[in-house]
Formats: C-alpha cells, structure tokens, sequence
C-alpha cells in the first residue's frame, strides 16, 4: 500500500472542506451564523466559533424532536451516547447517515492499513469478535410522533455493518450484542465463541481481560486450560484496542492473548473515526484526513476551555501544524458539528504523513498548583513503574491533594489512587512507588520538576487499594462493561473523594 505525502493529505482536508460548506450552508444554525456556499476557510474560521457541546446541546435537542435542516440537512433520528469520561454525563452526538458512511470507511481503512504492515491478508480468514456496548437503542423521550434513538457507538456500528461483514465476520452475532449486562454477555460470548475460528478480536483493554480470564476458565477438555487465547482460537492473530492507552496492561495483554498475535491501535471517537496504526515500526497514528470529516487544531499553549468560543482564530488547518506541540482537537463532520471541540489533545510526530499520538483530555489534566500534567504523563510514570518492578496495574486515578497546613494558594501533592494485580514476586508498597513515580513526572514534565524543585509541591502520595474499589465506582455509576473507563487524572477531587467511599464500602 503507497504511504500518500502530505500534499496529497493537505489537499484531501481541502477537498472535504469544500464539501462540507455546501451542506453546512443549508442548515439553519450555521447559515445564521454567516456559513455560505462557495467560501473559503479564512471565511469560514472567522464566521463560525469554536463550540462544545453545550454550545449545541439545544440544538441537538430541536433534532431529536424531529426538526429538520438544523445543524445538517434533513432530520437526524441516531445518536451515540458519548462515554462521559470528562464530565461524567454522556452527551448525545447526531449520527447521520454521511457519518455511519465515514465510520464504515474509516474501519475498513484501518483494517486495510493493518494487512499492509503485517503484509498478508490472514485476518480475513475468521471471524472477527466485537467486545463493544449493547446494540439496544433507547428511545429519546420527546412531545411529538417523530422517532429517535440513542446508543452506543459500537452498537450503532455493529447495527449498520454491510450485510457481507455481517454474515461473514460479525461476532457475536445479534442476539448476544444487544444484551446490556456485562456479566450476562461476557458468558454468552465464551459459551457461543469456544469453537468458532476467531482471528481478530477487538475491544477495551480491560474488558477483554475480563473475557479472556472467562474464556481461559471455561477452556477445560479434559486436559489443562488454554494457557492463553490462542489456545483456544489458534488462528487469533490481530487485537485491535483504541479510547484507552493500552500501555499499562501490554505485558499482561500479550501473555494472555498469545505468543504471536499482532497490535493494532486505533483512534475512535464518538464524534469521528480519528486515526489508525499504518506502521510498526513508527510511532503515531495516521490520521484519517480523507474520509469526510475536516480537522482543525489549537495549540495548547493558548487554549483555555473558558474561553473557547473566542479562540477560533487560534485554530490552525492541517497544513499549518508543527510536530512536538499539543493541541486541542477541533472536527466539523457530516452530522453538523462545525468547529467543535471534542475534548481531547493531540501531538504530531510526523506531517508526511501526518501521524499523531493522544496526550489526553483537555478537561482531564492535573493543574491544580500550575503543574499542568497531563494524562498520558501519569500513565506514563506509572507504567515505568510498575515495568521495572513486575507490577500489574489493574486501574488508577491521581487527584491534587492541597496541604491545608499550609498557610497561602497554591500548595499541596498529588495523590494516587492504584489497583494492582495481587500475585507479584515483590510486594508494593505506596511508600516504595511515590518516589519512583515522582522522579518518572519529573522527568517527563518540565513545570512539575520546576514545582518540585522549587517546593511549591510536596512528593506525591499513593494509596494502594484493595481489589474491587475501582469496579466498585463504575458499577456505582453505571459503566461497568464496553468503553467505559475510569478517568485518569482530574485537577478536583470529586472522583478521588468518591473512591474514598468505594474503599470504605469495600472495608465494610
């Protein structure tokens, strides 16, 4: 497969600007806001604010309700429920048909990009396992007759796959996908899939832990159980993972999944098919800059989630990004959101062709005391960790901890909140890892080594916790099972205090 330049990839985000205008224009919500056919970017940047979800939340409301032609032409009647990992509630994001049309392309773009890097076309040889949310849509409560509904975004998908995929590679099969208990549908999946001929299989990390765990333990045929899940389904030879870093459960997935089965990372949000792996050997992800949905992208340096709606200048187009700078994700797709801010920060390493890597969230980063850590730093110093001592993470969360002893603004710890795997050759203790984390993030974040150095913050605090009082929060908060996730890192304590409870709980 030919890797295009970034001219090609430049002119292909050129080609999808064009023809989003022309759409937009027809909608009432951008047509008063100045968007017309035929103009141009400059045009369109100065016209059009950046927007959050909130910005359109009553607009999306007016689509549910049946209006038409209000951020897009015509009536919209899917919606995917976002996860909420930054607020804690799940927004409802229009998927209109254009963009069931990109996710198709861009899965099948990834799982093309994949064959050429691995160089055969194996994968195609099985079936091909889904451990994603329920299919089920819910109905969207509204005063009139018109019908809408909302789900998962997996669901959505694994609803509209072409009819090919469907009878050919779709597992695990319908029925079983639209169950919504977790435990129910992971013992289906192993009572239905223990025979079938699985070569690729895709999920959250966590949760296919939690599979795989259950298939071993369900493996017995008279003999010893599968030692890992290529044992059971010999032809496994991709996992496919994405919404979560997959670095501090790598060691544990590669055991468990099989001596040769191949990575695969994609970038999937609610709101757009982001990128994919195209490479082994070079790190990022490709950006899925031809497939209908226009990027734009503001330097972190200057964005301020305050004052988003007037930082639209700031934004910069594909052909005016520089590699090593975060910045904060900006999509206008074909389901009507124009210039809006999905929450998450991105770093180039590469622009031929552009490759990025995920940092975070904009709204999930540690600040409290000006240290501005972000999440993929603490999950970074928290895998150094745990590597160099043989230490399994299960789940963590780091929240900022203020020294009230201390007279003044400003001041305090981070405190860690971790969940290992029991069973290890050395036993962890959270005196013995807060100096090891503390020098990882020095390291890795300039402005924390400067508070630490100037002792404006104090070492960083970990508690080890007990088995069960991450599970405990999510299934408290109904995000047990799919892509749901713990956030990793807030700049308030509200997670941290509430898994304060969940330990108490647990105690009890």
């Amino acid at each position: 497969m030919r890797i295009r330049d970034k001219g090609d990839k430049v002119a292909a985000q050129e080609r999808v600007f064009q023809e989003l205008v022309p759409q937009l224009a027809r909608a009432s919500v951008w047509r008063d806001r100045g968007v017309e056919r035929g103009m141009d970017y400059e045009a369109f940047r100065s016209a059009v604010q950046l927007n959050q979800h909130a910005d359109l939340a009553p607009h999306i409301s007016r689509m549910q309700a049946g209006e038409g032609d209000v951020l897009w032409p015509g009536t919209c009647q899917i919606y995917c429920r976002s996860s909420g990992t930054s607020t804690g509630r799940p927004r409802a994001i229009p998927v209109t048909e254009p963009m069931l049309r990109h996710f198709k392309q861009c899965s099948l773009n990834s799982t093309l990009w994949y064959t050429a890097r691995i160089g055969h076309a194996g994968v195609f040889r099985g079936r091909h396992l889904f451990l994603g949310g329920t299919t089920a849509m819910s109905p969207v409560a509204g005063p009139g007759a018109f019908e809408a509904y909302e789900g998962d975004l997996s669901g959505i998908a694994a609803l509209n796959l072409p009819r090919w995929v469907e009878r050919h590679y779709y597992e695990p099969g319908t029925e079983i996908a639209q169950l919504e208990d977790w435990t129910q549908k992971v013992s289906a999946i192993v009572e239905r899939t223990m025979g079938v001929d699985i070569s690729l299989l895709a999920g959250s990390p966590e949760w296919v832990l939690g599979l795989a765990n259950a298939l071993k333990a369900g493996s017995r045929s008279g003999k010893a159980r599968a030692q890992h899940l290529q044992g059971i389904w010999p032809n496994l030879e991709c996992f496919v993972h994405g919404s979560i870093p997959v670095a501090p459960y790598e060691d544990e997935l590669r055991e468990i999944l099989g001596p040769t089965v191949n990575f695969h990372e994609v970038y999937p949000a609610a709101e757009a098919f982001v990128a994919a792996q195209d490479s082994e050997s070079i790190a990022g992800l490709r950006l899925m800059a031809d497939a209908g949905v226009f990027y734009e992208f503001v330097p972190m340096s200057e964005f301020d989630e305050a004052r988003a709606p007037i930082l639209g200048a700031r934004a910069v187009p594909l052909s005016e990004v520089e590699t090593g700078v975060d910045y904060a994700l900006v999509v206008t797709t074909p389901a009507g959101l124009a210039r809006y801010l999905i929450g998450d920060v991105v770093r180039f390493v590469s622009k031929a062709p552009p490759r990025i890597e995920y940092v975070g969230r904009t709204g999930l980063q540690l600040n409290a005391f000006g240290e501005g850590v972000s999440e993929s730093e603490v999950t970074g110093a928290l895998v150094a960790n745990c590597s160099r001592n043989g230490w399994t993470i299960v789940n963590f969360h780091v929240a900022p901890l203020p020294d009230s002893s201390v007279t003044g603004r400003g001041r305090g710890r981070h405190e860690w909140w971790v969940e290992l795997k029991p069973g290890t050759l050395s036993t962890p203790t959270g005196p013995v890892m807060a100096p090891e984390i503390d020098h990882e993030l020095r390291r890795l974040n300039p402005a924390y080594e400067a508070k630490r150095a100037s002792g404006l913050m104090d070492p960083p605090w970990v508690r080890l916790v007990m088995p069960g009082v991450f599970e405990h929060w999510m299934r408290f908060h109904g995000r047990w099972g799919g892509r749901n996730k713990v956030p990793r890192c807030r700049s308030d304590r509200v997670i941290a205090d509430e898994l304060g409870d969940a330990l108490q709980f647990a105690r009890d």
